[in-house]
């Protein structure tokens, strides 16, 4: 069974501007109960819930996928200009390191993924190192789930950074619609955790990326409710196509659409079950 424990605060809070001026602030939150819950649900997005999978190395990419949110991770020696994608492993272990969590003493002296390619990581399943890493990450989900909120609580900031002013209201509003429906901190967290804040130009295919960013934009939503989380996975959905269709053939990402797109109902279909318990 997936545990996750509750850290001392227990809440997260968006700080986020509202549309019509920066001195109007207003706090959003995720309390214990939805934390852990959205915490099972990414663990199951991302391999089914099963335990073995918190260190796993996906067929065809080039990095380690690891824990319940499937952080990144290169191996050591990738130059920082040749990773494409988001590397979040590292930045998970600062968070822990932080909050004085007992690291495996050959992992804090690591820096970066020591298996070279997935053949090297595969061969060492039954190592001691790795089953002390499964052990490690198995233990330490409830930081995990911390680690997946504060990068959702940077998201909007972060994004809006790298917009112009005549953009942040269509972006604020489509994602205050979002996060102002039943179970759409569930949405807004599973999404930037599985294809990242859409602002970093390598996680582009032809100048057209994939993240959160991207999703906001194309976006039409009126109000919060299920409308608005009907649009954020249909919006997720044409994004992730223009994905694919842009993408390298050699990296066939054509296969794992039916998967994503799957993964984007759980939006709509979470929204249902938790509007049937709260009639």
């Amino acid at each position: 069974m997936f545990h996750v424990q509750v850290w001392k605060k227990g809440v997260l809070w968006l700080p986020l501007f509202l549309l019509f001026g920066a001195s109007n602030i207003f706090a959003l939150e995720i309390s214990k109960t939805e934390a852990m819950h959205i915490g099972k649900l990414i663990f199951h997005n991302e391999c089914a819930s099963k335990i073995a999978c918190l260190t796993s190395w996906n067929k065809g990419e080039d990095f380690a996928s690891l824990g319940i949110g499937h952080f990144i991770w290169y191996p050591e020696g990738v130059r920082k200009a040749e990773k494409r994608f988001d590397e979040s492993f590292p930045k998970l272990l600062e968070l822990m390191q932080k909050e004085d969590v007992k690291i495996p003493l050959w992992l804090q002296k690591q820096h970066g993924n020591p298996w070279k390619n997935r053949e090297q990581f595969k061969k060492s399943k039954n190592t001691n190192k790795m089953r002390e890493f499964h052990d490690f990450l198995l233990q330490t989900t409830a930081f995990q789930v911390k680690f997946m909120q504060n990068r959702l609580k940077n998201a909007l900031p972060s994004i809006l950074t790298h917009l112009p002013a005549s953009q942040h209201a269509h972006i604020q509003e489509q994602f205050q619609h979002v996060a102002n429906s039943p179970m759409g901190f569930y949405a807004l967290m599973d999404y930037v955790n599985f294809k990242g804040e859409g602002i970093k130009i390598s996680e582009r295919y032809q100048g057209k990326g994939w993240g959160l960013l991207q999703v906001l934009e194309h976006m039409q939503s009126t109000q919060a409710g299920f409308t608005a989380i009907q649009d954020f996975s249909a919006s997720a959905a044409y994004i992730l196509e223009q994905r694919v269709a842009l993408s390298p053939p050699s990296r066939g990402e054509k296969r794992w659409l039916a998967g994503w797109k799957k993964r984007l109902q759980t939006y709509t279909e979470e929204y249902k079950k938790y509007s049937l318990k709260n009639i």
